[in-house]
């Protein structure tokens, strides 16, 4: 453990002008506060914020990150406040203390909600301070090097995952190697024991039969580049065991196959050095296709710059190369951290903002679109675990996107509002599709239009967590709209047959019943499936429930006179709703404008539009009261496009398929989906779903294939 004037001469070292006594105090100050509590593995609590702080100061923080990392467990652990340490230590530390303090007071309910929730905090805590993930990391740096002393074995494995599956990923966004590649190491040994134990054993077999491969490579390289002179400093590294494995798991290959376990680091005085030596290694040795990147011209989106290429190099072993300058190897090194370096006597400069930090500012999205902490997980995780494309505006702008994206992800790259307006995308000059797939290169331009919203279809073809999540909020909102219409028309469409005088005063007064806060919430209920037209009716008029009951009862005298109804409703109408929303259209039966239709509700998905005669509805006979009377309201100006589905059987001869699709074509039918359902030696039978306006318009093409030659017979289709 780093005793005070250890700590304090080492930040003294990079900082001269550091304030000595606050660094004191905080020193102090934090062992008294924790005074004699202790870590599972026996040692005071204090080593803790004390081994955190050296592991800042190896980076060359400035004081109140120091500060922050001896305080960050005082607020949580002990009587200490926020309030006194913004008293003692300023507004800055106490901010940061704030912002890495873990919340374990929240009362949620389960453990990867209280996760989700955590890193929730955490990213909006860090968007106002990128020196409060910094801590965080250090925080969970040191954890993970006394993980072993946790006896309970889920617990151990449960921190590991999280490191994995959060920490690792953010400490790469930020940019510090060494730091990523130890915890990833740690939570490896953790969760696959046996696997890291054997690529160690391969690596140290490797050693002990190849002796000192790594400096006679380093030799001829310098030797290489001397004889150009390219004046540089040459170095190799051994990949880590946990970056071994994941190549190994990502190609499918065995650890023999394996071309570039030791990477070499060409470093070089400037960019141009770094293009000459590049064409010093590539006119000495062969290289290996597909292995040469440029982040030198191509960033990645932590602000890492280097050149990446793949030779069989020296002794004729293949080695991956990189080269790059001083400053971008300082950056490669500590990432974020390299903001705070202290060179000179200078000041810290804070990280300005930009490329390296538009990865949280799609996460701020991300976090403004999520329903829920858990939501917030999923989609952070999509869009830190991507491999990436680099991809272009027509303008020239670059947008790094995860590998998978397509013109959606692209979209909403460029901005919420354009993604959802998109409804078109050139790729290369060329319309494609919305699903297509992005490739590095790719210039990308986006069509609009005002009238266009999301589809819930988008959700199923983006890559991005910020596509996805901007998505499902405009679903959620259009849901609800579409939930609470249907709702009132649901309850309306009760009072009105029951002859009843529906009032929000007197909704108001039964909210209490449903448990829910407004008189919109209620609608909302109701159209959702939760709840009937019947039962608010009868929630407001319980009389109306023994009038329901005793008209059920057969008559054993005379009834009493009925009230006076007006002539029924034609049912609930269903205009304006989309597919997939309130409503679902069944595929079972395919129902049309013009086919009478009845409603089933489904509780949580609103209601499944059946046609009258459907087989389907045998099902719900014995639940009547998930039966709701629906009828067409059809715009007719812009009209709808319905699926139908016919069942046909052709002439099995050429062009016989070409006529059947044709016919649908020139009776303004558009085939959507075709499925074989029989072959035989003179005739062939399908399903044929087409896209159509009404039923009319099926009838007008069915009749038209009757008449064609190569077709035997034609039916629409209730199955």
């Amino acid at each position: 453990m780093l005793r005070q004037y250890e700590l304090v001469e080492r930040v003294k070292h990079y900082d001269p002008g550091a304030d000595e006594d606050l660094l004191n105090r905080a020193y102090v100050f934090a062992m008294k506060a924790h005074g004699t509590q202790k870590r599972a593995s026996g040692d005071p609590y204090f080593s803790h914020p004390v081994e955190v702080a050296g592991l800042l100061s190896e980076k060359r923080l400035d004081a109140s990150s120091i500060i922050t990392g001896l305080l960050h467990d005082t607020v949580e652990d002990t009587e200490t406040t926020l309030d006194t340490i913004g008293d003692k230590f300023g507004t800055e530390v106490a901010g940061l203390v704030n912002g890495v303090t873990k919340l374990t007071q929240l009362e949620l309910q389960s453990s990867r909600t209280k996760q989700a929730e955590n890193f929730r905090k955490l990213v909006l805590a860090m968007s106002q301070d990128i020196r409060v993930l910094v801590v965080k990391l250090a925080d969970r740096l040191h954890n993970m090097r006394t993980l072993r002393f946790i006896k309970k074995e889920e617990k151990r494995r449960r921190i590991a995952r999280e490191t994995m599956e959060i920490y690792i990923p953010l400490t790469e966004r930020i940019g510090i190697r060494d730091w990523k590649e130890e915890l990833e190491d740690l939570a490896f040994a953790e969760l696959n024991p046996d696997a890291r134990s054997s690529i160690v054993n391969r690596l140290q077999f490797l050693h002990e039969e190849g002796g000192d491969t790594i400096g006679r490579v380093i030799e001829e390289l310098q030797r290489v580049l001397r004889e150009n002179d390219v004046d540089a400093q040459v170095t190799g590294r051994e990949k880590s065991p946990f970056s071994i494995w994941r190549k190994m798991q990502r190609q499918n290959i065995g650890f023999e196959q394996l071309s570039d376990i030791v990477a070499f680091r060409v470093i070089v005085e400037d960019v141009e050095s770094c293009y000459r030596a590049l064409g010093c290694i590539h006119g000495r040795y062969t290289v290996t296709p597909g292995r040469f990147k440029d982040y030198i011209s191509l960033p990645k989106p932590n602000g890492y710059k280097s050149l990446h290429t793949g030779v069989i190099g020296p002794e004729n072993q293949r080695i991956e190369v990189q080269i790059r300058t001083e400053l971008m190897h300082e950056v490669a090194e500590l990432g974020v951290a390299a903001h705070w370096r202290y060179k000179s006597g200078e000041q810290p400069k804070p990280a300005r903002e930009g490329r390296q930090y538009r990865w949280l500012r799609d996460m701020l999205d991300i976090l403004s679109n999520a329903s829920g902490p858990d939501d917030f997980l999923e989609h952070t995780k999509m869009e830190m675990f991507s491999d990436q494309v680099f991809v272009f505006t027509p303008k020239g702008d670059l947008h790094a996107m995860p590998r998978g994206s397509t013109p959606v992800d692209f979209a909403y790259a460029v901005h919420t509002d354009v993604g959802n307006r998109c409804v078109g995308a050139k790729v290369n000059g060329r319309i494609k599709p919305l699903k297509t797939e992005l490739r590095n290169g790719d210039q990308v331009e986006i069509v609009t239009s005002k009238a266009q919203t999301p589809s819930p279809a988008w959700e199923a073809v983006v890559a991005t967590g910020k596509a996805r999540s901007a998505i499902r909020r405009f679903i959620r909102s259009k849901q609800r709209d579409q939930y609470l219409g249907l709702g009132k028309e649901v309850v309306d469409s009760a009072f009105r047959q029951g002859d009843y005088q529906l009032t929000e005063k007197a909704l108001r007064g039964i909210l209490d019943k449903f448990h829910v806060d407004s008189v919109d919430d209620l609608y909302v209920a109701v159209g959702e499936g939760r709840h009937t037209g019947r039962e608010v009716l009868y929630a407001v008029y319980p009389s109306a429930k023994s009038e329901a009951a005793q008209a059920a009862k057969p008559a054993k005298k005379p009834a009493a006179p009925a009230k006076t109804r007006e002539r029924p409703s034609p049912g609930v109408p269903i205009t304006g709703l989309i597919s997939g929303m309130a409503i679902h259209y069944a595929r079972c039966c395919h129902p049309l404008p013009g086919d009478r239709i009845v409603g089933i509700v489904t509780t949580g998905k609103g209601v499944t539009i059946h046609t009258i005669n459907c087989n389907t509805l045998e099902d719900f006979a014995d639940m009547p009261e998930r039966w709701l009377d629906i009828g067409w309201q059809i715009d007719e100006e812009n009209p709808q496009a319905f699926l139908g589905r016919i069942h046909a059987v052709l002439a099995n001869e050429p062009g016989s398929l070409a006529t059947l699709s044709s016919v649908i074509g020139r009776c303004g039918g558009n085939i959507y989906n075709l499925k074989f359902t029989s072959r035989g030696e003179d005739f062939f039978e399908m399903l044929v779903d087409i896209e159509i306006t009404d039923v009319r318009a099926l009838n007008n093409i069915l009749a038209a294939l009757r008449a064609t030659p190569v077709v035997n017979a034609v039916e629409r289709s209730f199955s």
